[in-house]
């Protein structure tokens, strides 16, 4: 059987060293610049993150794909619903 991959994201949002809240406020800002299934990325190293973008997600009806580690922080993986 073959992994699924998902597909590349078409929005990354750099929010490295910014802190809580700010990386929610620049996906929440930014993620109707991409069309409704497509995938945003949002690159973070607050820890705050790790539980806030999931939560966001959820609130939102957006489906949390990922959290992947990076040398400094993390890449979260957004696909939007609607």
């Amino acid at each position: 059987m073959v992994p699924q991959t998902s597909p590349a994201p078409i929005l990354t949002i750099d929010a490295l060293g910014r802190k809580c809240p700010i990386p929610i406020v620049m996906l929440a800002e930014r993620i109707r610049e991409v069309p409704t299934g497509a995938m945003v990325a949002v690159l973070a190293d607050d820890p705050a993150a790790r539980s806030d973008i999931p939560a966001w997600c959820s609130l939102k009806s957006h489906e949390f794909i990922s959290a992947t580690d990076l040398a400094s922080g993390w890449e979260f993986l957004i696909r939007r619903s609607y």
